[in-house]
């Protein structure tokens, strides 16, 4: 394989590589963002300086990779509007009805309920266009039934116990113990709500970074932008001025991390997939997230593994392989499709050449014709 073989295959490889990273990162957040709940920190206010941290982290960056370009970039009212909504949904409300949910009910709770993005960016994406489905392709029936095998496979996970893998008895309780608290039920509907503004935060990136500004500036003005709004969210909605002390090492180590790795690498790394991939592509590895966190649990806090676990590992990956397949062979098509225009149009040109050169030829083979044959 020659090295510009090599390189492409690697650049193609890249958008995969940077979601599973993400999801990496917010695997041990979750657990850590919760260990931290638990001893007293307030969600509104992590919300806050997480935010508050990834822009201290990302505006100097933006700033440097863009120096040449600070004149030109200029927002529109338009494209301003876009990034304060992305902005707004993406991060403030998102973040507060996530932590909320997380502090109300469990971690696991939490990561089952994002496996709902990928049906419901798969929603939107369709409905403004984004995304196409036609029954008669393979590839959109790819998508179709992964994104179902993907969500469900993470339900698996979080509902389905079964037998444990090291001591199979058919005595094990086959259903997760439901919470005896009533905030389990609040907590899940902040988590489908979270859930929801992260679908619509996914979809308005791809027009602001296609016609506004690059994907690690979007970051950056995402990050500040939302780090104002959850201020004024905080003082309005948090009364106790207490709650924003920080009380221990833990807790200021929990702020930095998660506002460096879970919204400074992950945000640009997801506005980066989007404007490569589109929004459905980087949904679709959110599943992952519970993969993960259920291994770290495992590995970590020693919770048992069950069949369930398992079982639902499984399909999430299948689910997310056959949606990378459908999507990838849209993207064959549409390379075959840009090619054949290419052709077409090669051809096309060629055939106007040859008529120009006829043209110019034919006065030249007619002065021939009528000069007297050599003596």
């Amino acid at each position: 394989m020659t090295g510009g073989r090599i390189r492409a295959v690697a650049e193609g490889y890249k958008p995969c590589a940077a979601m599973v990273a993400t999801q990496c990162i917010f695997a041990p957040m979750t657990l850590w963002v919760k260990a931290a709940f638990a001893g007293g920190m307030s969600p509104m206010v992590f919300v806050v300086y997480r935010q508050a941290v990834a822009t201290l982290v990302l505006a100097p960056i933006a700033l440097i990779s863009n120096r040449s370009m600070l004149k030109e970039m200029r927002l529109e009212l338009k494209g301003f509007f876009l990034v304060f909504m992305a902005a707004l949904f993406g991060a403030t409300v998102n973040q507060n009805l996530c932590y909320q949910g997380l502090h109300l009910g469990t971690s696991s709770l939490a990561t089952t309920m994002t496996n709902l993005i990928p049906a419901i960016t798969f929603a939107m994406a369709l409905a403004v266009g984004q995304e196409r489905v036609n029954i008669k392709e393979v590839s959109s029936i790819a998508k179709v039934l992964g994104t179902a095998v993907c969500v469900g496979g993470a339900i698996i996970i979080a509902f389905f116990k079964g037998p444990k893998l090291l001591n199979l008895s058919l005595n094990d309780s086959y259903m997760l113990i439901h919470e005896s608290s009533s905030n389990w039920v609040m907590g899940a509907l902040f988590l489908i709500g979270s859930s929801s503004c992260w679908s619509l935060w996914l979809i308005l990136q791809a027009p602001i970074c296609r016609s506004y500004m690059d994907p690690l500036t979007l970051s950056a003005w995402t990050c500040f932008l939302s780090t104002l709004q959850s201020v004024a969210v905080a003082f309005v909605l948090l009364p106790d001025r207490s709650a924003w002390r920080i009380h221990s090492l833990f807790e200021l180590s929990c702020y930095i991390f998660a506002g460096v790795f879970g919204s400074g690498v992950v945000f640009y790394l997801q506005s980066w997939c989007i404007s490569v991939r589109g929004p459905l592509y980087s949904a679709m590895f959110t599943p992952l997230c519970t993969v993960v966190t259920t291994a770290l649990s495992a590995i970590v806090l020693h919770e048992e593994l069950h069949i369930g676990s398992l079982l639902g590992a499984v399909a999430v990956v299948a689910g997310l392989y056959v949606v990378l397949w459908g999507k990838a062979e849209d993207a064959r098509k549409g390379r075959d499709l840009d090619q054949s225009k290419d052709s077409t149009n090669r051809a096309t040109r060629s055939d106007a050449q040859l008529d120009i050169e006829d043209t110019l030829a034919a006065p030249l083979l007619a002065d021939a014709a009528r000069a007297p044959a050599p003596s």
